[in-house]
């Protein structure tokens, strides 16, 4: 049964903007170790940093907290599965709070702008 749905378009130079202004301090605060290590790999980091931004905004609007004190940036995670395939780890009070749920996640970027899509299921 769906329990929720979430999406989010995000605009990868505001992202971009945001990790040169602010560096360490924006990084730190939205994207995990992994994710970080991820990106920063990648030949447009910001493109992947935007995605995961996206997903994790898409995931609160699917659980209904979006950005109150229930939602923690850092307890969402984009992982990559072999095959390429995105998807959310949980981890922390988040992880307890959807494990008997199933979250799916959709990524996808054209020029500027990505675009995330959740659903949870019970």
């Amino acid at each position: 049964m769906v329990e929720g749905v979430g999406i989010d378009i995000v605009d990868v130079p505001r992202i971009r903007k945001s990790i040169e202004d602010y560096r360490e301090l924006f990084t730190r605060r939205i994207f995990t170790d992994a994710e970080i290590d991820y990106c920063t790999r990648k030949p447009n980091p910001y493109q992947h940093f935007a995605a995961r931004f996206a997903a994790k905004e898409a995931f609160s609007k699917a659980t209904g907290t979006g950005w109150n004190s229930d939602f923690s940036w850092l307890e969402v995670e984009v992982i990559n599965e072999q095959s390429g395939k995105p998807t959310l780890h949980f981890l922390g009070e988040t992880a307890r709070s959807v494990a008997k749920k199933k979250a799916l996640l959709s990524l996808s970027h054209s020029g500027d702008y990505v675009t995330a899509v959740v659903i949870i299921e019970s």
